[in-house]
């Protein structure tokens, strides 16, 4: 096991965390410094949270989410709150007394996203940048 002992900061030199006081001031006295601060965080969160999906919908029950293959067993996918309500498979677990967001996945979507693949609507691997390409 190991004890550390004493202060332990992240502050070197006397240096805050998240850069110099002096360019937090520059942003701060700046207003269209710290609106273009603002606009790129707000796409750089974007594209971070979005990258690469592409929308897909469930042969089945015609839910729509969003997907992305990451690799040949690695696929993402973006449930919103409407789209699991109304999933099949994933009804058919709440009315059996289970957990939906305990399900590995739902069959019929995976067959769904396996024709998009087939049709040429998803790529088999993204070739999107990774959100962390800025």
């Amino acid at each position: 096991m190991l004890l550390v002992h004493g202060a332990h900061d992240d502050d070197e030199h006397g240096v805050p965390r998240g850069g110099s006081s002096a360019s937090r001031v520059k942003v701060a006295s700046d207003p269209r410094r710290a609106e273009a601060l603002r606009e790129a965080t707000q796409l750089d969160r974007e594209r971070y949270l979005t990258a690469g999906l592409q929308p897909v919908v469930c042969r089945f029950c015609h839910v729509s989410v969003l997907v992305k293959k990451l690799g040949p067993e690695h696929t993402s996918v973006q449930w919103n709150s409407d789209a699991a309500q109304r999933c099949a498979h994933f009804a058919q677990v709440r009315q059996a007394g289970g957990q939906a967001a305990r399900s590995k996945s739902c069959p019929r979507l995976v067959d769904s996203i396996e024709h998009a693949i087939a049709e040429g609507i998803l790529e088999r691997e993204s070739t999107g940048p990774s959100p962390g390409d800025g």
